[in-house]
């Protein structure tokens, strides 16, 4: 794994709000390159929208979102996209009339710099479940099977930076345990991740750093080391 302090993607006091209920308060959180960050926090804490909120689909208030030291705050979720940030959604949001591999072709793009390095040959290599069923429709596919082709799809756009909203959430043990493999496989070749995620043991193993969120504010920020070690952090924020 190869991490440096370049930063990739950072938001920096971003207030959000949707329509007059205010969501987000002030919330700084920044990823630099090769980091697989857990952004931690109970059940309507404001993960899922300070995800939205940079990749252009809640745009903040206030604030800053920037992509490789661009400021793209209030641009659209396209200009955000083209700069070099993938998203997959929460509801994976397949085409589910489309086969698994037109689904990957949809997605395929170069990155900012013209790079090319995901394939539709990379992704099978790296998803080796999803070949078998490329000529299947998305939409016939399990749950677990949609979170794997929605993440393969994002990658075929080569993006610098990967924001990953609650990937665990409503699937099964076995396929959660997939998901995670996947993750610190992508953690190990340097993918920089934002990882969205209320199962904090779930992001033991894969996350490097984490950020924990509660009602709208970041109240932690740290490694994911000094997390494990701070249970007055663990108790008041992240216990179900």
């Amino acid at each position: 794994m190869t991490t440096t302090d370049r930063e990739i993607m950072a938001t920096e006091g971003i207030d959000v709000f949707y329509g007059s209920s205010q969501i987000l308060f002030d919330v700084s959180v920044s990823v630099t390159e090769g980091q697989t960050m857990a952004l931690l926090g109970r059940n309507g804490a404001g993960k899922s929208t300070t995800l939205k909120a940079i990749a252009g689909l809640a745009p903040p208030k206030t604030g800053k979102v920037r992509i490789l030291g661009r400021e793209l705050q209030r641009r659209r979720p396209h200009v955000i996209a083209r700069a070099g940030l993938g998203y997959v959604p929460e509801d994976r949001q397949v085409f589910p009339e489309h086969t698994v591999e037109d689904n990957l072709l949809i997605g395929e793009k170069r990155g900012p710099n013209g790079e090319d390095y995901w394939t539709v040959r990379r992704i099978y290599d790296m998803l080796p479940l999803l070949e078998p069923l490329k000529d299947r429709f998305a939409g016939r596919l399990s749950g677990g099977e949609q979170q794997m082709l929605t993440i393969g799809r994002t990658l075929m756009g080569n993006p610098v930076g990967l924001l990953l909203d609650e990937p665990s959430e409503g699937l099964a043990p076995v396929i959660v345990q997939q998901i995670g493999a996947l993750l610190r496989k992508l953690r190990d070749m340097g993918v920089t991740v934002l990882l969205a995620e209320q199962n904090m043991h779930f992001c033991l193993g894969i996350a490097s750093h984490a950020t924990v969120i509660d009602k709208g504010q970041i109240v932690f920020r740290d490694t994911i080391e000094a997390l494990k070690a701070n249970e007055d952090v663990k108790a008041r924020y992240l216990a179900l």
